[in-house]
């Protein structure tokens, strides 16, 4: 079962190997998520056999709306960044602690923190009433001896506390510092969620894996996904692309968008596998390590505002309540394309009444209104598909499975899911000149990418073999090597960890496929001699679909 929590709707369906049997759809109350979650889940399972369900996936916004929507948790920083920088541009937190002492890049204790430092912050915290904080040095991932121990000394006082070394092996000290933060920001309000999850399947007697998506368009298990929930951030959009590549399997470039009701999500295929972020995503101001799918988000979608602003339509980026056809205040999309009968819901007079209003203010008739406001929505998302493509194509073009040298991505077709996906394939076909296809269950693409994710995980493997120590930070695993630790010693060590991993966050056997994306070995030279290797190996599950959707209809715009 796949269950997709958007902003305006609960979505989900019931997937028998590649069948869609049934798909639900209810409004979403974003106060009361649990009556959301259970009136959706009570639709699609009505006269069903719960025994027969194997596994629920989830997909939420309620991690990346909190950060847009400034609705965070206050949250304590502290942040050993040792010698050579200011760390000041870091500060992110309501409060920033930044403590002495220092792991060099090899894992060396150069000086020990001094807990009188960790025991002020942790008063600083409490006089402010923040009751979450974060624990980030420089090197934690060659060694997190400091992390751990300030971890021990206020773990007691505060919850949660997210270790840096914990969320990535890679060694970007400053994304790994907004990636701890936004991991305690929307830690609750994730928690809640959560929490609204396991009520609802309790209420219907549902005992199975619950997982939930990741940005990379994987799956965690939800136990997991509560503990890093910042792994969640952008679960949406994910989910949006896994079902529009559920419903277009192939091997050609292509564009994929998600027209919602308040944003357009804008992500592409380079020969059929998603591009993909080979730093980790930025969210609002945050740079973070957090693997995801490439996805561009503009304020564009069918219940998007309507102003008129120096003679010139403008359409968004805000989102000012219902269509007008739904007894909302202000012109929108939907209203327009309600006019031109692309659409067919609600008060078509009213939708009338609001183009009419339009029209008024450029001096034309509603239903060239509506035209002109259908044509502009038509001509923004276009013209933001160039500009991400144009900024793509300079750079090297890198998926969810490899780095394609000297790629240059040139869509062959253009794939549309979402409320207005069939009401807005004519007028992008036209403005594309490319096919556009709106599979037969559009509306609930995103529930059926959510229900279909693999499990992924990736972990990094480092090995110095001159000191003698291992790590896997992701795991929390440091130990003894000795000097004849090889490459092909680190690969096998790497890939029988991963399936390890793997199996934690939720994976059966069937469906974890390692392999190695990245590896390096390097001699390190003390005077005349060479003293060890400095070996490093990044392993990953391959992303996927559990299984091929079987009998799929895209319909041509």
């Amino acid at each position: 079962m796949g269950l997709d929590m958007g902003g305006t709707h609960v979505d989900a369906v019931i997937i028998d190997r590649g069948n869609i049997v049934d798909i639900a759809k209810t409004p979403a109350d974003r106060s009361d998520l649990f009556g959301s979650i259970w009136a959706t889940l009570d639709n699609l399972l009505s006269g069903k056999k719960v025994s027969r369900i194997e596994r629920i996936n989830l997909s939420t916004t309620v991690s990346t709306n909190a950060i847009i929507e400034g609705k965070t948790a206050p949250v304590g920083m502290i942040i050993e960044s040792g010698p050579g920088m200011d760390p000041s541009f870091m500060s992110c937190g309501s409060e920033n602690i930044f403590i002495t002492g220092y792991v060099d890049h090899r894992g060396r204790e150069i000086k020990p923190f001094d807990p009188v430092e960790i025991q002020e912050a942790a008063s600083r915290f409490k006089q402010q009433d923040i009751k979450t904080c974060a624990v980030v040095a420089k090197f934690s991932t060659r060694n997190p001896l400091h992390e751990i121990n300030i971890q021990k000394m206020l773990k007691d006082e505060f919850c949660p506390i997210t270790m840096g070394h914990t969320l990535s092996g890679k060694l970007n000290f400053p994304r790994r510092v907004f990636t701890s933060y936004l991991n305690c920001a929307v830690y609750h309000v994730f928690k809640a969620f959560c929490d609204s999850i396991r009520k609802a399947m309790q209420k219907e007697n549902i005992h199975v894996p619950v997982n939930v998506l990741k940005a990379d368009g994987g799956t965690i298990s939800l136990d997991v996904g509560q503990q890093y929930p910042v792994n969640t951030i952008l679960s949406g959009p994910a989910a949006s692309l896994m079902g529009a590549l559920a419903f277009n399997a192939g091997d050609k470039d292509a564009v994929f968008l998600d027209i919602g009701g308040t944003t357009t999500d804008i992500s592409f295929v380079a020969d059929g596998v998603p591009l993909f972020e080979p730093l980790g995503i930025n969210i609002g101001a945050y740079n973070t390590l957090v693997r995801a799918i490439y996805s561009v988000s503009i304020g564009l979608g069918g219940d998007s505002a309507i102003h008129i602003e120096n003679g010139e339509l403008k359409i968004g980026p805000q989102r000012e309540g219902f269509p007008m056809a739904l007894g909302g205040q202000v012109p929108t999309p939907s209203d327009a394309m309600i006019v031109l009968g692309l659409l067919d819901f609600g008060n078509k007079d009213r939708a009338i009444l609001a183009m009419k209003h339009l029209g008024e203010k450029l001096g034309m008739d509603a239903r060239t209104a509506a035209e002109i406001v259908y044509e502009k929505m038509g001509d923004v998302i276009k013209q933001k598909v160039d500009s991400v493509l144009a900024e793509i194509n300079s750079r090297p073009v890198y998926t969810v499975k490899e780095l394609l040298y000297g790629k240059r991505l040139k869509p062959e077709y253009v794939s549309i899911i979402g409320g207005p996906a069939r009401a807005m394939a004519p007028v992008l076909e036209k403005k594309f000149n490319l096919p556009c296809r709106v599979p037969e269950n559009y509306e609930a693409a995103n529930a059926v990418g959510a229900a279909l994710a693999k499990t992924t995980a990736e972990i990094t493997l480092l090995a110095d073999t001159a000191s003698g120590v291992l790590s896997v930070p992701e795991i929390g695993l440091y130990e003894r090597i000795d000097r004849n630790f090889t490459l092909d010693m680190a690969r096998q060590k790497a890939l029988e960890l991963l399936k390890q991993r793997a199996s934690i966050l939720g994976a059966e056997g069937s469906e974890i496929e390692s392999e190695i994306t990245e590896e390096s070995s390097f001699n390190m030279v003390r005077g005349f001699y060479t003293s060890g290797k400095n070996i490093r190996i990044k392993a990953q599950i391959k992303p996927g679909l559990l299984y091929e959707l079987r009998g799929v209809n895209n319909a041509q715009g």
